[in-house]
């Protein structure tokens, strides 16, 4: 009789790792369940506890394989065609994990496939894998399980990707011109108070000038880069770790998004993206077959931005009271303008809410990527302006007290 290793939750929410010999997999589920753990992994060893001394060891994070967009995308629109096609679930995932080349992937989809024959909903067992299933796509699958249309669903997932990447992908080109000025500036200016500025004060000195104040401030800087240069950055470092843990933390991620939403310029793309992310996945999850209300659910969590999540919750809770779906997303102002809570009013009337939504994301994302390309073209002059008038003044300073050497000289 196989041995089976397991990883549980006991009672009190603690992980509990241990060995279980039963004669096969589902029989091996009914004993762990017996024993009041919630089955989190369960895999066949040769020998009681083999396995799991293996797979208890280090964890290396260099060698954690993480499943690429692009993997997760094939995965999805298999799927959805094999159980379109009529294939069972099970052997569908089967055929994913047997048939695909990467090893990681191969072995994240077993894991989603033993958890569905262990009697887990797809939804769940893939919930237990965050780090690949986004919480948006388990709560479609969720979505499309309870409706009985899983694989028009996970079809829509794959469409909203791919709509999702390219915008991502927009965005991110759109910055990398402006990123790539914003490094070169900094080089540029480790180079002029590491190298270049420490031989003009050697320069002044021989010739016992006396320096002017901004060549003072400079050579004063200089000096204090090259002594304190390596605790600068250690300082820096360190600044930046203490930003990114309260920023991910509740309430700093809070303040964080409230206050990137009154930046300038950041502030309305952000909502303008968050708008049309929200607009499609609910057009999607309509056309789907999914209800209202769940659609909803699903998409306020598509936002991205927690003080926008929270907004549209409220609204939520009003369509389950029976207000129409317009009307709820009137007090949304930071999302909806006056013309869109119009169309989407117009739209429910005539029974084509999901294509107008749909049409709105369109329309949206367009108008987003022409006010990308405006903002990343008014911004490359202004950060070039900067610079030269920053690395202007360095010379600037250095190069005064040349003309005035002559005087020393005579």
């Amino acid at each position: 009789m196989p041995y089976f290793q397991y990883k549980a939750l006991n009672s009190g929410g603690v992980l509990d790792a241990g060995s279980i010999q039963a004669s096969n997999r589902p029989d091996a589920f009914e004993k762990i369940k017996q024993l009041g753990l919630q089955l989190v992994h369960l895999e066949e060893t040769a020998e009681g506890g083999a396995g799991l001394a293996k797979s208890d060891g280090i964890s290396l994070p260099w060698k954690q394989r993480r499943i690429s967009f692009k993997m997760l995308g094939t995965f999805t629109r298999l799927l959805s065609s094999l159980l379109a096609a009529g294939v069972p679930l099970s052997k569908a995932l089967t055929i994913l994990y047997r048939e695909t080349t990467d090893p990681a992937a191969s072995k994240k989809w077993r894991e989603v496939h033993d958890l569905v024959i262990d009697g887990v909903s797809l939804s769940d067992a893939m919930s237990r894998s965050p780090e690949t299933f986004p919480t948006v796509y388990t709560a479609m699958v969720e979505a499309g399980e309870t409706g009985g249309f899983l694989d028009l669903v996970l079809e829509q997932i794959a469409e909203f990707q791919a709509r999702d990447k390219e915008l991502r992908g927009k965005v991110i080109s759109a910055m990398i011109y402006p990123a790539v000025l914003m490094f070169l500036a900094i080089a540029v200016l480790i180079f002029l108070m590491v190298f270049f500025i420490p031989r003009f004060k050697i320069l002044f000195e021989g010739f016992d000038a006396a320096l002017p104040m901004l060549t003072q401030v400079i050579v004063t800087t200089s000096e204090f880069s090259q002594r304190y240069g390596i605790f600068i950055i250690i300082a820096m470092a360190f600044l930046v770790y203490l930003a990114r843990t309260w920023v991910t933390s509740e309430g700093g991620r809070r303040i964080y998004e409230r206050w990137l939403l009154t930046a300038p310029v950041i502030g309305p793309l952000s909502s303008q993206f968050a708008m049309a992310r929200f607009c499609r996945m609910l057009g999607t999850l309509i056309h789907a077959g999914v209800p209202l209300v769940s659609g909803l659910n699903v998409a306020q969590r598509s936002i991205g931005n927690q003080i926008l999540t929270d907004a549209i919750e409220d609204s939520v809770e009003r369509v389950k009271k029976g207000e129409s779906l317009a009307r709820s997303l009137g007090n949304c102002s930071l999302l909806f303008s006056g013309a869109t809570v119009e169309m989407i009013s117009v739209a429910e009337e005539s029974s084509r809410l999901d294509k107008e939504l749909i049409r709105l994301a369109e329309v949206t994302e367009k108008e987003l990527d022409q006010q990308l390309k405006t903002a990343v073209a008014l911004m490359e002059p202004l950060m070039l302006f900067f610079i030269a008038a920053f690395i202007g003044t360095i010379f600037v300073g250095m190069v005064i007290p040349i003309f005035t050497i002559q005087d020393y000289i005579k």
